[in-house]
C-alpha cells in the first residue's frame, strides 16, 4: 500500500491549509481512509477519517467545527481541510487506510490502522 501526502508548510494562526492523500497498490474494496498527528514528544493521535461507501465521517474533538474531511473515491483521495489552525495543531500529520467494517462504528484507536504515509508536516506560528 502506498499513501502519497502533500500540502503541508507553515501558516499562521488562523490561517488555512488542505491536505491530501492519495492511495494506490491497496485491494481495499471498501477503504476508511483518515488523518493521524504527531506532535513531538506526544503519542500519535486520531484527528478524523471517512469511509468510502458510506457519508460517515468521525473528527476529534480537538479540530471540530475547523477541520473537514473529504473524499474523491474515483482517485482514491482524501483530503483534509484546515481552518482557523492554531499553533497547537503544529505536528506531522500522516495518512492512514484500512479496510472498512461496515458493522463498527469508524475506529480512532492508532493501533486500529496499520497503513502509514510518509508524514507531512504543518506548522502554525502564533
Amino acid at each position: 500500500v502506498q499513501l502519497q501526502a502533500s500540502g503541508g508548510g507553515l501558516v499562521q494562526a488562523g490561517g488555512s491549509l488542505r491536505l491530501s492523500c492519495a492511495a494506490s497498490g491497496h485491494s481495499f474494496s471498501s477503504w476508511i481512509m483518515g488523518w493521524f498527528r504527531q506532535a513531538p514528544g506526544k503519542e500519535r493521535e486520531f484527528v478524523a477519517a471517512i469511509r468510502r461507501t458510506r457519508t460517515g465521517t468521525r473528527t476529534a474533538d480537538s479540530v471540530k467545527g475547523r477541520f473537514t474531511i473529504s473524499k474523491d473515491n474515483a482517485k482514491n483521495t482524501v483530503y483534509l481541510q484546515m481552518d482557523s489552525l492554531k499553533p497547537e495543531d503544529t505536528a506531522v500529520y500522516y495518512c492512514t487506510i484500512r479496510s472498512e467494517n461496515l458493522m463498527r462504528p469508524i475506529p480512532t484507536n492508532v493501533y486500529d490502522y496499520t497503513n502509514w504515509g510518509q508524514g507531512t508536516q504543518v506548522t502554525v506560528s502564533s
